[in-house]
């Protein structure tokens, strides 16, 4: 009895809740990597109520895995587009003047559908206020804001176009979240660069001012538009961007001199805040590179299975197995 084996624990199976596990909502072929909470689920933690009408509803309005709610989610997608539409023709003056309350019209009737929506995903949800100040509740707050403040300020409807952030929902419901990987790469690098690309602009900005005041030394009584520090200022910005709008130009020999330096300098500039962003980019994804290559070998090696004592989690180069001494194969 001393030489038989001990018995082997059946181990437990991994968790298939997403919620519960981390690393569900990854992509294939991305160990480790997850979609952003943000656009998994429109707010993490949210539940639905405990009566059968409000889980019906939350069903409905916050899933978009089943077809009514991927079908509920779509129809609004296109009543903001249409939304957004209408603001912006109305504030065309022809078509204004043709159909103004006809659009108008438009716009109440949407608002007041977005409002039902609101209260509607408040009614159905256990805890009112954790969708109030989640992202999307905050959007849908500011996205109602411009037609209710109309009726006090004259004007106000047109910052409706604010709704435009209600179509982040698009990447929920078209399962696009997985291709937020190399925007969170993006953001990641303009962080990792914004204290070189701050010191950079502080140069910039002491460069402009003292360019734009040297430009009215010289060019001051010309003629030429220069006639203060502040307007030089202006054009040093508009020429060293290359913009050059041509509203104010220099008249004088010395002046041109100077303005082609500017210009010279404008195109320099460019280059440096691009060539830091753009290796810290290829620095981020190398080492994210790296990063998923090492949770593959990780993985390859877990699924390494003794053949005597059935267990897993031996070392990639490993030949024996590190509970029983057994030959890998």
């Amino acid at each position: 009895m001393s030489d038989a084996e001990p018995p082997v624990e059946p181990q437990a199976d991994p968790p298939t809740d997403p919620l519960a596990d981390p690393h569900m909502g990854a992509p294939q072929g991305t160990p480790g990597l997850t979609e952003p909470d943000l656009f998994r689920r429109e707010t993490p933690g949210l539940r639905a109520g405990p009566a059968p009408w409000q889980r019906k509803w939350y069903d409905v309005i916050f899933e978009s895995d089943t077809p009514s709610g991927k079908w509920f989610d779509l129809v609004l997608l296109v009543v903001i587009m249409l939304s957004i539409l209408a603001v912006m023709l109305e504030s065309v003056e022809s078509i204004s003047a043709e159909w103004g309350p006809q659009l108008a019209t438009v716009e109440w009737v949407i608002t007041l559908l977005f409002s039902l929506e609101f209260l509607a995903r408040l009614a159905c949800v256990r805890k009112p206020t954790r969708y109030t100040f989640s992202f999307f509740g905050i959007v849908d707050i500011v996205s109602l804001a411009p037609s209710y403040l109309a009726l006090f300020f004259t004007g106000a409807h047109t910052l409706a176009t604010i709704r435009t952030l209600r179509l982040l929902r698009v990447f929920r419901v078209l399962k696009l979240a997985r291709h937020l990987t190399e925007a969170r790469s993006l953001l990641f690098a303009l962080r990792h660069t914004w204290p070189r690309i701050t010191v950079f602009l502080t140069v910039i900005v002491c460069s402009i001012v003292i360019l734009g005041t040297l430009m009215y030394l010289i060019e001051a009584g010309q003629g030429s538009g220069f006639t203060d520090i502040p307007t030089s200022v202006y054009w040093a910005i508009v020429t060293m961007t290359t913009v050059g709008y041509g509203d104010i130009a220099p008249v004088t020999p010395v002046g041109k001199c100077v303005a082609a330096m500017v210009m010279l300098l404008g195109y320099a500039i460019i280059i440096v805040p691009t060539g830091l962003f753009a290796a810290e980019v290829l620095q981020v994804q190398e080492g994210e590179k790296k990063r998923i290559a090492t949770s593959a070998a990780d993985a390859d090696a877990d699924a390494r299975v003794c053949p005597a004592c059935n267990a897993a989690g031996h070392a990639p180069d490993a030949a024996f197995c590190n509970r029983c001494g057994a030959g890998l194969s």
